[in-house]
């Protein structure tokens, strides 16, 4: 992408590279020879219509999907297999199409979670500790204090200070879609795959969202892939935009060239 097409002046430093990669479950091709990369800095999009592979893509990207064919390239490092919780440790985070949240817990606990792998007092008594609310003492309760105020941090930033004590079990959906986003960014990711996002939410609340995405990527500096349906969000968030259609990507350029990309039309963008 050239400077002109960038306001945010992305470095052009490839953070993520995608190539060839192939995956299917049983005699079902779910993604045919795909490549593409994600630049340190960028906000990329992934858009396509329904059973396009977007999700199983992401589910590769961060390990938990292995393809039959292909390879990753992260940071430098290439592999044929991206396992999941190197994934995470190397800095990849994700949210779901579906919010995955633990419902009877608060949204500071939900957050706090999110912290885990960023704590040093040993993971396994972390997750013990945090879940039966036990005392903490010594360098470990310093640790909490500490992790706690990251969190605190996100919560100001995502304004969800009034809803930081209630289980996330009784928030509406879009509330919920925020808190599981919040979960992500404590874990200090510096690439954010995002799985619709928007899904499910009103125009106020995919307004609110939009707003967040781009104060993440702007303030902190964090990549962000994402799949979203919404083209007008697509639009606004994304600086590059990669199209799949059955496994195969069809388009890969700035939001201006795939909309007005002929193959990208007839698949998705003129379905009603």
């Amino acid at each position: 992408m050239s400077a002109v097409e960038n306001p945010r002046q992305i470095s052009g430093e490839v953070l993520l590279n995608v190539e060839d990669i192939s995956l299917s479950f049983g005699g079902v091709k779910a993604i045919r020879g795909v490549s593409f990369n994600i630049l340190k800095g960028e906000i990329r999009a992934i858009i396509g219509p329904n059973g396009a592979g977007k999700t199983s893509m992401l589910n590769v990207i961060n390990g938990f999907y292995h393809p039959q064919e292909g390879k990753i390239t992260y940071k430098g490092e290439t592999r044929s297999k991206m396992r999941s919780h190197v994934a995470a440790k190397q800095g990849i985070a994700r949210t779901f199409q579906n919010v995955a949240l633990f419902k009877g817990m608060s949204t500071l606990d939900n957050l706090m979670t999110g912290r885990l792998l960023k704590q040093r007092e040993g993971i396994l008594q972390q997750t013990v500790d945090m879940l039966l609310h036990a005392v903490y003492l010594g360098p470990a309760k310093r640790q909490e204090v500490v992790e706690r105020k990251v969190v605190e941090e996100i919560i100001d930033f995502l304004e969800i200070e009034a809803i930081r004590k209630t289980p996330v079990g009784r928030l509406p959906y879009g509330l919920q879609k925020r808190v599981e986003l919040g979960r992500a960014i404590a874990m200090e990711p510096e690439l954010l795959l995002l799985d619709e996002p928007m899904a499910g939410m009103n125009l106020e609340e995919k307004g609110d969202m939009s707003r967040f995405i781009i104060d993440l990527n702007d303030q902190y500096g964090t990549t962000i892939a994402l799949i979203e349906h919404d083209m007008g969000v697509v639009m606004d968030l994304s600086d590059r935009v990669v199209v799949l259609n059955y496994g195969e990507k069809i388009a890969d350029g700035t939001p201006n060239e795939v909309s007005a990309n002929q193959d990208v039309i007839d698949a998705y963008l003129g379905v009603s």
